[in-house]
């Protein structure tokens, strides 16, 4: 009810806040929920075999619970955090990477999710985002470098120069993160330069240079717990494992097993989930909203360049993709309900 200063009760506040992001989170589902093709999902599913089918879902479980304990070591690395926790960090941050242009743009709002899933000083919860995000730039980018040299003179060369340029964007985001982490004097100057050479690349260079700014902020605090966790091997290796397990095995057994039940081969087999971390890697250029779209069609045209017929390509990535990444952004909408959305466009300060 309204006072008689025409203030409204808290209580009726608190109400309308909460149906606001109620309201907020619906929308981001439902948009989010209509990227996935649901009939052409159940066709290309009733194309392989039960058994098969049974496998896929079993594997992307194993993934997700790899993705979830990477945050889980991190976090726990800090202060004793329940798996819950953990998990719905990591969920909410995957349903936000589905609806903003760049994995860059849903990591930098990770630290406001962490200080509200797990109650950590934002001090705390920059030095675990920074550092998840360092090893996972840093990782993905090293393991996409490998893929290119694999595969060199087998892709086009418009193909290989994105490919690159995502590498590239990968690597320089990782090694900035960190060496902003460990030594704070360097930040503004790395910022500067990623911004001067970003703005360079045609047609999306005011786009990724404007991603220099979504880079986490560091204290004095956030760094030197930076240091510390980056110091730790346990944890550090920990997250290494969890990153081979979620982004090469779960998603190279997922893509065979499709092959394989559509009849189709790949060798050497060892190199297939290379090639899948290096075709999905425009991710993180901003070009769409979690890269739907630009993603399935470049790993199609990466796999056709390397022998597989795009009749099977096709249904094999977007099986992945459904299962390795959109179906987990929509498990992390829930998640998502208990926090304020609206308070992720701004940028908290430490305690």
């Amino acid at each position: 009810m309204e006072r008689e200063d025409g203030s409204v009760d808290n209580t009726q506040r608190a109400w309308l806040v909460r149906g606001a992001q109620y309201l907020l989170g619906a929308i981001a589902f439902v948009w989010v929920l209509r990227q996935i093709e649901w009939e052409r999902a159940a066709s290309l599913l009733s194309d392989v075999s039960l058994g098969t089918a049974a496998a896929l879902v079993v594997v992307s479980a194993i993934g997700l619970l790899a993705a979830l304990w990477m945050w889980h070591v991190l976090l726990d690395s800090v202060q004793d955090t329940h798996f819950r926790a953990a998990a719905d960090t990591g969920l909410i941050v995957r349903f936000i990477n589905n609806l903003l242009p760049s994995r860059l743009s849903g990591r930098a709002v990770a630290p406001y999710v962490v200080h509200n899933r797990t109650g950590m000083a934002y001090s705390g919860a920059v030095a675990v985002a920074g550092v998840h995000t360092g090893l996972y730039a840093l990782l993905y980018g090293f393991v996409a470098l490998v893929g290119l040299v694999l595969g060199a003179g087998r892709l086009s060369l418009a193909l290989a120069l994105v490919l690159v340029l995502s590498t590239a964007l990968y690597a320089a985001a990782g090694t900035a993160v960190l060496l902003a982490g460990i030594h704070l004097g360097t930040v503004e100057r790395i910022a500067g330069a990623l911004e001067t050479v970003a703005s360079r690349v045609p047609i999306i260079g005011d786009r990724l240079s404007a991603l220099t700014g979504k880079l986490p902020a560091f204290s004095a605090a956030s760094a030197d717990t930076f240091c510390a966790l980056l110091g730790d091997p346990t944890a550090v290796l920990s997250y290494a494992a969890g990153f081979v397990l979620a982004r090469l095995v779960a998603p190279g057994l997922r893509v065979w097993l499709v092959f394989e039940g559509l009849g189709i081969g790949f060798e050497p087999a060892l190199f297939l989930p290379i090639y899948l971390v290096m075709a999905y890697s425009v991710t993180l250029l901003p070009l769409t909203p979690g890269g739907v779209g630009v993603t399935e069609a470049t790993a199609t045209a990466v796999f056709v360049a390397l022998g597989v017929p795009e009749t099977v390509v096709v249904p094999a990535v977007f099986i992945d993709r459904l299962l390795g990444t959109y179906l987990p952004a929509l498990i992390g909408w829930y998640p998502s309900l208990r926090i304020d959305l609206s308070d992720l466009v701004k940028s908290p300060g430490p305690e």
